[in-house]
């Protein structure tokens, strides 16, 4: 019989963790036909087998399966560490709602109470079976679909997103300077650590300097370094972020803070090639790729005289434009799946689902503060929203405020409307719509919009209408 056995080696498998006899007997007569069945006395003797097991579900007699309810439950993080695609049904002969409790918080995806008959347990097995590999087949299919538009921790599959994306390969194997410029939290270090990662300096030194998030009285010794003197409190010598990115990168975020003094002198490292740290007249040669990143106006700061022109034409060789999240149509869905993965793993969660409205709330939203902005509001989702399914009461009072709002204004626009000429233009519509429907008829046309007779004859007089 080579050929039955054949495909009963290829049967899913499930792993039971229990010394009942009667019910190992039990689950291997309801679930032969569809399972391959591999008995286990102890979650001790299981751990050390799981990786050889290959088990799609793992279950766990609470009863007989160990010295306690706690000592096998305690093994669900185990198993998921060794297996976590493996669902973990607990059985119990007892009905206790604290039982059921203990099991919701270990983490098991099922609580099933051991019926009489076998046939209830084998429907009840197949079911949580069956909703478990719904789950993981789904889940495998928004990974293959996030894993189509990521690329180097960017995510979308917008229009506006490609050409970035596209941006980031053509430059990414030069040495060209590029500025990524873009609002606040649209993710412009997330660009310059993709330029890297692409390029022959991808194992090279990898600087980055805030430059709108360091004193005035730092940022120069930060940017150029000292010696051992220079100035009160130098104890040392000390590099700075620029000699540190020699033979690699130098990311300067928000450059357009940077005071004239200061770009004065980083416009000399630039043209070259040599720095001096503070407190020394010795220059040093220093090579790197540098990258910029603003959410300025540059060109009205080179107009207010704020930025040195000159500068401008230094860092402004190749900009890169990280468009708003407002303007990235069909991205959200994409990043908000990114995200609840995301922080549901991070926090040890069952991974959480959006209510299709709250989704279309999340797509209406402005987003000033852009991707972070989102990323913020999911991770708080995920904490605080009980439950698998998030909903529009869990979501923050700003968006919900600005749904209504954007519902309001499509009823009222800004310039307002003349409330009887609406209501008039509501009466025709349905008034005509009843007459198309009933071939003229006003009796029926009547009936069909709940009014008698000698109304609907009135209506049709006063809006000059033809049944």
């Amino acid at each position: 019989m080579p050929g039955n056995n054949t495909s009963r080696a290829s049967l899913p498998r499930i792993a039971v963790v229990t010394s009942d006899e009667a019910l190992l007997l039990l689950m291997q007569e309801s679930l032969r036909s569809r399972f391959h069945i591999t008995p286990v006395e102890t979650c001790e003797q299981l751990l050390p087998r799981l990786g050889e097991i290959a088990a799609e579900a793992v279950v766990l007699d609470l009863d007989t399966g160990g010295d306690s309810n706690e000592q096998v439950l305690g093994s669900i993080p185990e198993i998921r560490q060794t297996n976590e695609e493996a669902m973990v049904l607990a059985l119990s002969r007892s009905r206790s709602k604290v039982l059921r409790g203990k099991v919701e918080q270990a983490d098991a995806d099922d609580f099933l109470v051991i019926p009489s008959a076998r046939s209830e347990l084998h429907k009840q097995l197949r079911e949580s079976l069956e909703r478990r590999r719904e789950s993981v087949d789904n889940r495998r299919l928004r990974e293959q679909a996030l894993s189509r538009y990521s690329f180097c921790g960017l995510i979308g599959a917008s229009e506006a997103m490609r050409l970035v994306f596209e941006a980031v390969m053509r430059v990414a194997e030069g040495k060209t300077t590029v500025m990524i410029r873009g609002e606040s939290g649209t993710g412009k270090e997330l660009v310059a650590h993709a330029i890297v990662a692409n390029s022959p300096r991808r194992d090279k030194p990898f600087v980055s300097v805030n430059c709108a998030a360091l004193p005035e009285t730092l940022i120069e010794s930060e940017l150029f370094g000292h010696e051992k003197g220079s100035f009160t409190g130098a104890y040392g010598a000390r590099p700075g972020q620029i000699e540190l990115a020699h033979g690699g990168t130098l990311f300067l975020d928000e450059i357009g803070t940077l005071d004239l003094a200061l770009q004065s002198k980083f416009l000399r490292v630039l043209e070259q090639h040599t720095l001096q740290r503070i407190g020394s007249n010795v220059p040093k040669k220093i090579d790197f790729r540098l990258i910029t990143a603003t959410n300025e106006d540059l060109e009205e700061a080179v107009h207010a005289g704020r930025f040195r022109e000159d500068l401008y034409y230094r860092v402004h060789v190749v900009p890169i434009f990280l468009p708003p999240l407002r303007e990235r149509e069909g991205d959200i869905p994409l990043l908000v799946d990114h995200f609840l993965r995301l922080y549901c793993s991070a926090n040890r969660l069952l991974l959480k689902q959006v209510d299709a409205d709250v989704l279309e709330m999340l797509e209406d939203y402005p987003w000033p503060g852009n991707v972070r902005e989102l990323e913020n509001v999911v991770q708080r989702l995920v904490l605080m929203a009980p439950g698998e399914v998030i909903t529009a009461k869990h979501l923050p009072r700003q968006i919900l405020y600005t749904s209504t709002t954007r519902q309001e204004s499509l009823l009222i626009p800004e310039e307002g409307i003349s409330f009887d000429e609406e209501m008039d233009r509501i009466e025709v519509a349905y008034l005509q719509a009843a007459l198309r429907r009933t071939e003229g008829k006003k009796v029926a046309a009547a009936a069909l919009l709940h009014i008698n007779p000698q109304k609907m004859k009135y209506l049709c007089r006063k809006h000059r209408l033809q049944g």
